[in-house]
């Protein structure tokens, strides 16, 4: 059964305005960045792998409007950025899931009040095979066959070599070749979720330090799988459409079918701060917000291989930072 928080993701991106049968833009309705006086200092920003090229390009476009500021980012998971928070040894944490309850929990031992979290883009969690691999679609149960010793999601037996998914030929008795994260990762623990209906991944798969890592392993293995967000897809790798059910829909990675929420994986990508209650937040995070909340900001997304959030979202966000 897939986790109820998919179903969440899918209502709020189909009633947001975000679907859309046409290319991908950045909505109009979102308000240009609009540079102000006084922005200074260091900026820091510490969590998600996922996230790390995205944080990089922001802050490049950022430093274009305020050249004094400087930036530090660190990509090593999501599960970094609650601590750095903590600590305030980050301004900005980069999550590719929400803050677990315990996180949450830590967080407000320390200042008081829960820490907030920002919408700043839609990423499909996409499940990669080689691009000689002539697989083209799997169920989630069969996901969860491959990558979990514990098989929450349904399927009745385990999933080892590629000619069990029904491939035939010369592929039938060829071992399946496991890329996965490490247990830092949110996206590691976004797919224990929701991919394998919270089970156990298998001893056999290869934890990797980041995303792109992954699936460069999956395209120099003509025998890998491996899971990434998105933004990371390349020329060596495919992405298989996934099924929610036997005899459900297969859908594909592509924008519309994300956007629409029918995509099983889809999902947004936070920035967390440490914003008191009633409180201003400090003027240069408040500004690196904006941008990244604006049309130049989203336009960064959508270069990165993401997908933009709508102008409704955006002004929910900039209205919760004030």
């Amino acid at each position: 059964m897939l986790n109820q928080s998919i179903l969440v993701v899918s209502a709020m991106l189909m009633t947001s305005g975000l679907a859309s049968a046409g290319p991908i833009e950045v909505d109009p309705d979102i308000e240009k960045y609009a540079k102000v006086g006084g922005v200074t200092g260091n900026l820091n920003s510490i969590g998600s792998d996922t996230l790390n090229n995205l944080m990089t390009l922001w802050a490049e476009g950022f430093q274009k409007n305020y050249p004094s500021v400087r930036t530090q980012i660190e990509g090593k998971g999501s599960s970094t950025a609650p601590p750095a928070l903590i600590a305030a040894t980050a301004q900005i944490g980069p999550m590719s899931r929400a803050m677990k309850p315990s996180e949450v929990d830590e967080f407000e031992k320390r200042f008081g009040y829960a820490p907030t979290k920002v919408r700043v883009a839609v990423d499909a969690l996409a499940v990669y095979v080689n691009k000689d691999n002539p697989l083209d679609q799997l169920t989630i149960a069969q996901v969860d066959a491959m990558f979990s010793k514990t098989r929450l999601c349904g399927a009745t037996g385990d999933l080892s070599t590629w000619g069990q998914t029904g491939i035939g030929g010369d592929w039938a008795t060829r071992p399946i070749s496991l890329y996965g994260r490490n247990s830092a990762s949110g996206t590691y623990g976004y797919f224990k979720k929701n991919a394998l209906c919270r089970g156990d991944y298998k001893d056999t798969v290869k934890e990797q330090p980041g995303s792109a890592s992954v699936v460069q392993g999956v395209a120099e293995d003509l025998q890998g799988v491996g899971y990434s967000g998105i933004g990371y897809k390349t020329s060596g790798v495919k992405t298989l459409s996934l099924a929610k059910k036997s005899g459900g829909e297969y859908v594909a990675t592509t924008p519309d079918m994300v956007l629409s929420g029918k995509y099983p994986l889809a999902r947004f990508l936070y920035l967390y701060v440490n914003k008191k209650p009633g409180a201003a937040l400090d003027p240069l995070v408040r500004e690196f917000l904006n941008y990244v909340l604006s049309q130049e900001g989203q336009k960064v997304v959508l270069k990165d291989g993401y997908l933009p959030i709508s102008a409704k979202i955006a002004a929910t966000e900039t209205a919760n930072l004030k």
